[in-house]
C-alpha cells in the first residue's frame, strides 16, 4: 500500500527540532513545557492538524535505520535517578503499521539503499518523543511513529534521509526532530540560569544558528568540524536529529527559533520550526 493511499494530501506541514533537555521538562510547570504545549494548539487552528507524527529522538540508536510498526507503541523510561511522577508519566497515543510499512517500502537506508526496517515489538516512544509530544498534543490521539538513527555513519546520511521525508509534509506528517544543539552532561553547571552559558556552547549554539539562517547546510553536517564541536557534543546523538529536520527543509524556508535558553549552562534548548 502507497502513502498517497494511506495519508490524504494537505497543505504542507512544518518541520520541528525541538531542543528536550531535562527530562523533567515532560512536566507541567516549566517554560519550555508551556512552549511546546502552546505551539501544539496552533494545529488544528492556524496550521493544519496532522495525520501522522513521525518523531526522530536521540535516544534510538541503532544499526541501520529502524521505524517503529506497533499498533500500540510503549511509553518507554529510558532514565533515572528522577522522581516517580515523571516515571508514572503515559502517553497511549497509537501507531499506524500500515503507515509504517507504506514509510518502509518508500524510504531507503543511505548507507544500503534497502528499505528502513520495521520494529514491530522491541521499540515504542522514548522520553524524547513523548516528552515533547505530551505537551504537545496531550489528547494522544494522533498517531505517531518513531524512526531510528544509526549513528554509526556520517553526518551527510543523516541529512540525506531528511530529505526524504521532505515530500510527507504535504501528505499530513509534522515531522518532530528532537535532540539538542548543545548537549553536554560532564560541564552541566545545575544552578545556572537559562540565560547563563559556557563560552564554547554558546560559541557552537551561534554557528549553528547562523547555518541555519543562511541555508549553509554543507557546513551544518561539518559540524564536527567546529573547534568547539568535540566540546558542545562529546557523542552527537543529540546533534543528529537536527540534520533530519534541516534535511526535510525547503530551499530559502526560513527558520524560526523559540526556547533559545540554555539549561544548566551546556544544554542549548534552542528548537526552530520551519514552515
Amino acid at each position: 500500500m502507497s502513502i498517497p493511499a494511506i495519508l490524504n494530501q494537505t497543505a504542507p506541514l512544518p518541520v520541528l527540532f525541538v531542543g528536550h533537555g531535562s527530562p523533567m521538562n515532560a512536566l507541567p510547570g516549566n517554560p519550555y513545557y508551556q512552549h511546546w504545549h502552546s505551539l501544539g494548539a496552533e494545529f488544528g487552528v492556524t496550521r493544519p492538524r496532522p495525520q501522522l507524527v513521525l518523531c526522530i529522538s536521540a535516544h534510538w540508536l541503532t544499526r541501520g535505520w529502524w521505524l517503529t510498526a506497533m499498533a500500540k507503541p510503549k511509553t518507554i523510561h529510558d532514565f533515572g535517578g528522577f522522581p516517580q511522577e515523571l516515571f508514572d508519566q503515559q502517553y497511549p497515543a497509537p501507531g499506524w503499521p500500515e503507515a509504517a510499512r507504506a514509510l518502509s517500502a518508500l524510504l531507503r537506508q543511505p548507507d544500503s539503499g534497502l528499505p528502513v526496517q520495521l520494529d514491530a515489538q522491541e521499540w515504542g516512544l522514548d522520553h524524547g518523543a513523548w516528552g515533547v509530544l505530551k505537551p504537545m498534543f496531550p489528547a494522544a490521539d494522533i498517531p505517531v511513529l518513531q524512526l531510528s538513527m544509526d549513528d554509526s555513519r556520517p553526518a551527510a546520511e543523516h541529512f540525506g534521509l531528511g530529505q526524504q521525508l521532505k515530500a510527507l509534509r504535504s501528505l499530513g506528517v509534522l515531522i518532530v526532530a528532537s535532540g539538542n544543539m548543545v548537549h553536554n552532561l560532564r560541564t552541566m553547571q545545575p544552578d545556572a540560569a537559562d540565560d547563563q552559558a559556557h563560552d564554547w556552547a554558546r560559541d557552537f549554539d551561534q554557528r549553528i544558528a547562523g547555518y541555519l539562517q543562511t541555508g549553509n547546510m554543507q557546513a551544518l553536517q561539518d559540524f564536527q568540524q567546529l573547534a568547539t564541536a568535540r566540546l558542545a557534543h562529546p557523542s552527537h546523538d543529540h546533534m543528529l536529529p537536527l540534520l533530519y529536520a534541516a534535511g526535510a527543509t525547503e530551499p530559502g524556508e526560513a527558520p524560526q527559533f523559540f526556547n533559545t535558553g540554555f539549561q544548566a549552562a551546556s544544554i542549548s534548548m534552542r528548537s526552530v520550526i520551519w514552515g
